[in-house]
């Protein structure tokens, strides 16, 4: 499902069959995120995963890139009720993207490198477990910047001939030095120039469990701690880290499931 709405104060899929009250869809795309609301909640857990629930109801996860479904979702209700939610995700064609160019050492980084990378992603991992009860997904959003996309979610890599993990996010395609705005409100998890993959890198948390990623930024604008108001400039776009050119890698994750930016609620497909 590529259009999803706001409705109740709970984003749902419009064009998916109704569960649990009208407030959980009956299926979902590989990648997609939902939002649900059902008043009286008390407790729930995605395949085993506990999962928070706001004292109005709301509840988010996710599907994976790979996730055959269906997601089987165990609900609680402060009056007793308890019901188990199926919802099927559907799949999705991955495509194939070579990257060619890109410095053979970053490709495949000899052990003193690989280290350093391992602890860099280490520390990004970490920044991503946080579980704020703020609902700052709930008004939807924005573009963080403007441009051709030049690398889809969960495309199959193959840098210089040598395949590796799917594409984690997306790429879009702008000049140097491009303001890079905050997608949605939320609170600045991470923000570190020179990661050895990823450049400049800057987290998002935009509240329970759901966060954005913005990677080879050439300029760092905010601090981690920092609370940022949608439209917000993060920093300036760059080719920090293993990059070919100028771009902007927005990803969104749901801890740590990986989700595909088009799919958010408010953004349209170029």
């Amino acid at each position: 499902m590529r259009r999803w709405c706001l409705a109740m104060l709970a984003l749902m899929c419009a064009s998916a069959a109704q569960a649990a009250g009208g407030a959980l869809p009956a299926s979902v795309s590989q990648g997609g995120l939902i939002v649900g609301k059902l008043p009286g909640l008390a407790h729930a857990t995605v395949g085993g995963k506990p999962v928070r629930v706001g004292a109005d109801g709301i509840l988010v996860f996710g599907a994976g890139r790979d996730d055959q479904g269906p997601l089987l979702v165990n609900l609680a209700y402060r009056d007793g009720r308890r019901e188990t939610v199926r919802i099927a995700v559907a799949p999705r064609d991955w495509p194939t993207e070579r990257v060619n160019g890109v410095p053979p050492k970053t490709v495949n980084p000899p052990p003193d490198l690989a280290a350093r990378i391992r602890r860099e992603q280490a520390e990004v991992a970490a920044a991503r477990n946080r579980d704020d009860d703020r609902e700052d997904f709930l008004a939807g959003f924005a573009w963080p910047v403007h441009g051709r996309i030049s690398g889809r979610f969960g495309s199959q890599r193959i840098y210089n001939g040598d395949p590796k993990a799917p594409h984690p996010g997306m790429d879009i395609a702008v000049p140097q030095g491009t303001p890079v705005q905050a997608p949605a409100d939320g609170i600045v998890t991470f923000a570190r120039p020179g990661l050895y993959l990823t450049g400049g890198t800057v987290l998002l948390d935009h509240g329970y469990g759901l966060s954005s990623s913005f990677l080879h930024l050439s300029r760092l604008d905010v601090k981690a701690g920092q609370r940022v108001h949608r439209g917000e400039v993060l920093g300036a776009a760059g080719m920090t880290g293993r990059a070919t050119g100028p771009h902007v890698h927005w990803g969104i994750n749901w801890f740590g499931v990986r989700l595909d930016p088009l799919l958010l609620p408010g953004i349209a497909k170029p």
